[in-house]
Parts: structure tokens; sequence; C-alpha cells
């Protein structure tokens, strides 16, 4: 069989399940690292639920992320996850899901395991949010208090069903008093420790000289900003509607 013969045949296999997210929608795509419980524990040794350090490192592939070919208006990182908000008109491989997803997890396991010399791995899965609401509600539950709970738990002897479990059913309040019994104040935490870090495009203003006349001239550029102290609560929506919708 001859080979053009043999791609008209098989292409069909190869792209039947393709589903492209539709327009109008707003993508998120949420990526974690595999593994890394045990790999930040065990293996890297990495002082956890938060180090400088790991920080570092996912902020950098934040970061990175922003700048692989999408348009991913926000980044935001906490502990081993990553969301990344794509700009409503994106359509990048006509927003074929399985391409944006196997190119960011990619490019997220790449880029990690370069900077800190030991092999590592992204998973990715996709949220389609319908309206601004959503995407609201969205990162307002990323940043819900969780990761230091549930790593009090998990060094008291909890298994990770069980201390995600205990956590899920907390409330806030539940969560600071819970930290407070093991001497965790948490609102002395450093505001990145709370409510992550955010990355996203800022315009800066720059000064220069003209080549030909040797006078000052402002210019705009545009550049990413890390933010490591995120507003909260309601005030994070306001944050979140002024600066990317």
């Amino acid at each position: 069989m001859r080979f053009d013969d043999l791609d008209t045949k098989l292409r069909k296999y190869e792209t039947a399940y393709d589903f492209c997210i539709p327009p109008e929608n707003y993508i998120v795509v949420r990526l974690d690292g595999r593994g890394f419980t045990r790999l930040t524990k065990e293996i890297w040794q990495f002082e956890a639920p938060f180090d400088v350090r790991f920080r570092d490192l996912m902020v950098e592939t934040t970061a990175h992320l922003l700048q692989c070919g999408f348009n991913i208006v926000y980044g935001y990182t906490q502990s081993d996850e990553i969301s990344l908000l794509f700009h409503l008109n994106d359509d990048s491989f006509n927003r074929k899901e399985r391409k944006i997803l196997s190119i960011l997890a990619g490019e997220a396991s790449a880029k990690f395991s370069v900077m800190h010399g030991q092999i590592a791995t992204f998973d990715a899965r996709v949220c389609i949010l319908p309206n601004q609401q959503l995407v609201d509600d969205y990162f307002r539950w990323r940043q819900e208090v969780n990761a230091h709970c549930y790593w009090m738990l998990r060094k008291s002897g909890h298994a990770v069903g069980e201390a995600t479990a205990q956590v899920k059913g907390l409330n806030r309040q539940e969560k600071h008093d819970l930290l407070f019994s093991q001497q965790i104040n948490f609102n002395e935490l450093p505001a990145w420790q709370k409510r992550g870090t955010g990355i996203y495009w800022k315009d800066v203003e720059k000064t220069g000289l003209n080549p030909k006349t040797g006078e000052p001239t402002q210019t705009t550029r545009r550049q990413l900003f890390t933010d490591f102290d995120l507003p909260l609560n309601e005030f994070y929506s306001e944050f979140i509607h002024q600066n990317f919708f």
C-alpha cells in the first residue's frame, strides 16, 4: 500500500477522539507534580510543605509556561501545582485539548528537570469555564488554606488519603484552629505560603536615550511580574477581574 493511502487510512484513528474546546469558554489548565509528595520528602529533601528553593523552581516553571507559545494571561502556583488562565480568544492549535495538555505538561516537566538537575514530571488537566464568575471561583478555590494542614497531618502519621479527607471537611476557621493546635499561627506566615504566588504580565515604563538626538525617551514594555503578596477573599476576586478579563 502506498504511503498516501496508509496516511489517509490511519490518520482518522489518530484524530478520531480529538476534542476542541468551544470558543467563548475560558480555559484553565492545572498541572500537578507527579509523585512530588514522595520526591520532595525522600529524594530531594525539601522542607514540606514550603521550601523557598522548591517555591522558586515552581515560580520559574510557571513563568516559562507563560512564554511557551500560548496566550496565557495568569499563572498561579502553590505547593506542587500550577494553574494557568488562557486569554478568552486564544485559539492555539484550534484549541485542541490533547495538544494543549501534552505541550504544557512536557514544557513544565522539561523546565523543572533542567533547573533542578533531576527528572521531574507533571500531569495536566483542563477546566472549561463558561463565564468569568466560574474563573473567579476556580482561583478562589485553589487559594484555600490546605497545604499547611495537609502536611501537618502527614507529619503526625496520617496516610495520604486520611490527611486529604480530613482537610477537605474543614472550613477556614477549623483549618486555622488545627494549625494553631500545633503552634502554627496562620496569620503570621509569609503571604506566599498562605495565598500562593501569581505570575502575570505588566506594562513597565522604561527610560532610554534616542540614539539620534541623545534625548531621553519613554517606552512601555511588557514583562512578567512575580507577585508574592496576592490579596485574599473578595480582594482577590477584584484583582482577577481588574487584570485578566
